[in-house]
């Protein structure tokens, strides 16, 4: 994110919202895997990693490579992103700056709408020094008598429901639309020109902005908690009170005021960290939103309707409903998101089933929607009509949980039968079983994707879904729900592979596949696609797949373990990353060629956590115009002029340069071309 953030060729706004894309994947690390490695430490265990560095030794290392990052972060801010938009007069200025009528204006806007929800709180012996929340912003201000006495610390917490960049040019909103001058003010400069009406009478020495990441896992015991909603929702509160993980502060925060925050937040120096211009870039989004700019931003697209699912727009809606199963009659249709429109087809399948009166039922599970989720809204109307509908909510999906008890009491409120996931397990896999009454008979229509079912995600999340009548795979569904919602301890399935106890061992099994086939004086192929690879087990299978002289091809976004081109150990391995417009989402695997080639998707990166502590599910894809589709996206990504990262031995990502000079294809916008010059 930071390289594409740093690139030149990226539009502005894009650069920025990748700058905020970063600071919120760093936020989280801090919050979950510094966390962690920190509660190791403090526990005493002096277990080390795969690595064989203890947790002390890694933390080193983190804190030195997360400054580096960081330092480069706010470069590419200070130095680059902030002074182009300022050309583009997309500009983020300071009080200083403003002139007496934007000040006044501002200053009404800060005595109406920022003013009253302040909170200044004096440290003394009488007031302890305040809980510092996570995330939240916060000016340390010293402040003293004038006629004599000692400096005063007092703490005032930027208020989080204000925006934090306040338009100048309009203080009472967010943004400016349709206009190409967009200034903007941080509010806690805003903040700060006021100091005075906060402190009144007081002399303010100085004040400096601070901010304070906290440990925000949140850890339920399954087996001793009887009400899992009720055990969350008090860990939910907890979290907020998680001990502090990181303290960043302005870089010219003096070195008295530094010591203080730091013995009263129990931070050592190695994550202290002086942030140069503005804290939290996170927030950057809301400039990208709010600044309507097309020319400094990606080319708008609309998602195409699958040509296979273009059919019934001008009939009846009794007529679409029985076109769209008709047409997963005649075969799966293969959906590709964003390029594929969510809502005309993963959308639209779940809304017709509901509406269908010769639906009976609707299983679907749930790990992450939108705050509006038409999703959602189809199963309360199809238990409303008197459908069965059974929902799994995983209300452990991390960032999500509170939202996730909400969508599981509304959906019990409509009537529908609701779990809230398995005993020790998450329940990650992207899957729906609709049953209908068809004739004498009962007929299932399934979907099985890559991606959650989120209907604004699914415009900026790469993923792939199967929607299927298959028979097989109906039958898989049913088993895997029974499963989900029972006490069913099926592990074998037709064709599905479902973790905990089936995804490892499949992959595996066909990576050997492919190296016998070799050493049998065949040739031996593996393709896959996923976020992360960490997995000792499987990667030491590709390992000895290499060895064996297997040409082995991976696709991976996030955090990889495996070390490519190393003698004698993986010279037939190689690794590439896609990062674009597009979060690359989708999990793909290809084993062999022609005939005993097998190609899966589904919902499994493969890390531990998926493949031992959550129920994720692979389905094998066997229509040839799906295959074809699947391999097309796995060489595109692959090709020899795609841009991207590749992997070196060493761990280090180097971004690819074409050897003869031509220009490298960015893959998905070759991918929309595609999407869009498809005859209907």
């Amino acid at each position: 994110m930071l390289a594409i953030a740093e690139d030149p060729g990226t539009p502005l706004l894009e650069r920025a919202k990748f700058l905020a894309i970063f600071a919120n994947n760093l936020d989280e690390f801090y919050m979950l895997r510094v966390a962690g490695l920190k509660r190791r430490l403090q526990t005493g265990l002096p277990v080390s990693g795969p690595d064989g560095l203890t947790p002390r030794e890694q933390l080193k290392r983190i804190a030195d490579r997360t400054a580096e990052l960081m330092s480069r972060h706010a470069a590419c801010f200070l130095d680059d992103v902030g002074p182009g938009l300022a050309r583009q007069q997309v500009r983020f200025v300071s009080w200083n700056e403003l002139e007496a009528g934007s000040r006044e204006e501002l200053r009404l806007y800060f005595r109406d709408q920022i003013f009253p929800v302040l909170t200044p709180l004096a440290v003394d012996p009488a007031h302890p020094f305040p809980y510092i929340s996570g995330l939240s912003l916060n000016l340390a201000v010293m402040v003293r008598d004038p006629d004599g006495g000692p400096e005063l610390f007092a703490r005032i917490k930027v208020p989080n429901n204000v925006p934090r960049f306040v338009s100048v040019d309009a203080p009472g909103r967010p943004g400016i639309r349709g206009d190409a001058r967009a200034w903007f003010l941080p509010v806690e400069e805003l903040i700060a020109a006021h100091l005075d009406q906060l402190f009144s009478g007081m002399k303010i020495i100085e004040h400096h902005l601070f901010r304070v990441t906290r440990n925000a896992d949140v850890e339920v015991d399954d087996d001793r908690d009887d009400d899992l909603l009720q055990a969350l929702e008090r860990e939910l509160a907890r979290r907020r009170f998680g001990p502090s993980v990181r303290l960043e502060v302005g870089y010219t925060i003096s070195e008295d005021v530094l010591a203080r925050l730091a013995r009263e937040l129990d931070m050592d120096d190695a994550h202290v960290v002086r942030v140069p211009g503005l804290l939290d870039l996170s927030r950057l989004w809301q400039v990208y939103e709010a600044v309507d700019r097309p020319d400094l931003k990606d080319r708008p697209f609309v998602p195409a309707t699958h040509p296979r699912l273009q059919f019934g727009e001008l009939a009846g809606e009794g007529e679409k409903q029985r076109s769209f199963f008709a047409h997963l009659r005649d075969g799966d249709v293969l959906v590709h998101h964003p390029y594929d429109s969510f809502s005309t087809s993963v959308q639209r399948f779940i809304e017709q089933a509901a509406a269908d009166p010769n639906v009976l039922a609707i299983k679907q599970t749930l790990y992450r929607t939108s705050g509006d989720s038409p999703i959602v809204d189809a199963l309360i109307d199809a238990a409303r009509a008197g459908k069965q509908v059974v929902v799994l909510v995983e209300v452990k999906a991390r960032f999500d949980e509170a939202a996730n008890i909400g969508w599981a009491r509304m959906l019990e409120r409509a009537g529908c039968h609701v779990v809230y996931g398995m005993v020790g397990l998450k329940t990650h896999c992207k899957t729906a079983l609709v049953v209908r009454q068809e004739g004498g008979h009962l007929r299932r229509y399934c979907h099985i994707g890559t991606g959650n079912y989120h209907p604004k995600t699914a415009r900026t999340y790469e993923d792939f879904g199967l929607l299927t009548a298959d028979p097989d795979i109906a039958e898989d569904m049913t088993d895997l729900f029974n499963v989900l919602t029972g006490y069913s301890r099926q592990t074998a399935y037709r064709r599905l592979l479902v973790a905990p106890h089936g995804v490892r061992a499949g992959i595996i099994e066909r990576v050997g596949r492919e190296a016998d086939r070799v050493r049998a004086g065949g040739e031996g192929l593996v393709q896959i696609k996923v976020n992360s690879i960490v997995d000792e087990e499987i990667i030491d299978s590709l390992y000895r797949a290499s060895q064996a002289g297997v040409q082995v091809d991976l696709v991976v976004r996030g955090i990889c373990a495996v070390r490519p081109g190393v003698e004698g150990l993986s010279e037939n391995i190689r690794v590439r990353s896609i990062v674009g417009r597009f979060l690359e989402h989708s999990r793909v695997f290809r084993f062999g060629h022609g005939e005993t080639e097998e190609v899966w998707i589904g919902s499994a990166d493969l890390m531990h956590r998926n493949l031992d502590r959550r129920v994720e599910a692979l389905v094998r894809v066997t229509d040839p115009a799906a295959q074809s589709e699947l391999r097309r996206a796995l060489e595109s990504a692959l090709g020899e002029h795609a841009a991207g990262f590749d992997l070196d031995g060493d761990g280090t990502w180097t971004r690819r340069r074409a050897l003869d000079g031509a220009a490298l294809e960015d893959v998905q916008e070759l991918l929309l071309r595609r999407a869009q010059s498809r005859p209907e």
